[in-house]
C-alpha cells in the first residue's frame, strides 16, 4: 500500500515528539552518536509538513551503524537497506504506529556533505521566513501533484533546495 503524500499545517507538538524520541535513542545508542538533530520540515517553526519526525544521527563512521540498528529495531524501527543503492552514505530507518509512519532516522557520518547540506537547509528555513513560506507553498502544490508518488514528491523539491543552498553560498552566509 502506498502512503499518500499529505501536508499539514505546523504542529508545535512536533518539537516535543522529537525530544521524546531523541532521549530514547540516546539512551539506547548514545555511545555511537556524535550529534543528533531534528531535521526536515517538522523541525521548522510555522512550516507545513508531512507529519513525520525526521531525526538525523551523526556517527563517526558508517561502520558504527551496524551497532546502532539492532537496538533501534527493538523499539519499532524498520531498517530499510534498499535505499542505500541510491544513498550509500545514509542508513535509513522508519517507524510506524497503527500503520501510519511517524518517524524517520537518517544515520550518516557527522562530517559528511549529507549532514552539512541538510542542517544548512533546515537553518535557512528557520532564519528566512520568505524562503520558508515559498517552500511551504511548493510543498502543498507538489503534494497534490504527487499524492501517490513519494519519490516524485521528494525529487520535485530538489531544485528549490539546491537554489536555497546556492543563495546561501553566494551570499557568503556560511
Amino acid at each position: 500500500m502506498v502512503e499518500p503524500v499529505i501536508i499539514v499545517p505546523y504542529d508545535p507538538n512536533w518539537k516535543n515528539l522529537y525530544e521524546i524520541e531523541q532521549e530514547d535513542i540516546v539512551a539506547r545508542i548514545g555511545e555511537y552518536i556524535q550529534d543528533i538533530q531534528h531535521m526536515g520540515s517538522t523541525s521548522v517553526e510555522a512550516l507545513a509538513a508531512k507529519p513525520i519526525i525526521d531525526i538525523m544521527i551523526g556517527i563517526r563512521t558508517l561502520e558504527d551503524a551496524k551497532h546502532c540498528i539492532p537496538p533501534l529495531e527493538l523499539v519499532g524501527y524498520e531498517y530499510v537497506s534498499e535505499f542505500e543503492k541510491d544513498l550509500p552514505m545514509r542508513r535509513y530507518l522508519r517507524k510506524s504506529t497503527g500503520g501510519i509512519r511517524t518517524h524517520h532516522i537518517h544515520m550518516v557520518e557527522r562530517s559528511s556533505d549529507f549532514w552539512n547540506k541538510h542542517i544548512t537547509f533546515r537553518d535557512i528555513l528557520r532564519s528566512d521566513t520568505s524562503i520558508r513560506d515559498a517552500y511551504a507553498a511548493l510543498k502543498y502544490r507538489l503534494a497534490e501533484a504527487y499524492r501517490d508518488d513519494r519519490e516524485g514528491y521528494t525529487d520535485a523539491k530538489t531544485d528549490f533546495i539546491e537554489t536555497a543552498l546556492s543563495i546561501r553560498k553566494i551570499g557568503n552566509y556560511e
